[in-house]
């Protein structure tokens, strides 16, 4: 199942009670700093979900 940025807002506005304008802020921020540090040359790891890296293609 793919999740997308909306599913992800959906779900902390009904699990934890945020508004829906909290909840995009929260996933927005998240995916910024994971975008940013991903831009500046690191790995990004999230214990228990996963980890991210910028993989070179030709």
């Amino acid at each position: 199942m793919t999740s997308t940025k909306a599913d992800l807002i959906d779900s902390l506005y009904k699990q934890l009670g945020l508004s829906k304008a909290r909840s995009t802020k929260v996933i927005e921020s998240l995916l910024e700093i994971v975008k940013k540090t991903l831009q500046s040359g690191e790995d990004v790891l999230i214990s228990g979900f996963g980890k991210f890296w910028v993989k070179e293609k030709g």
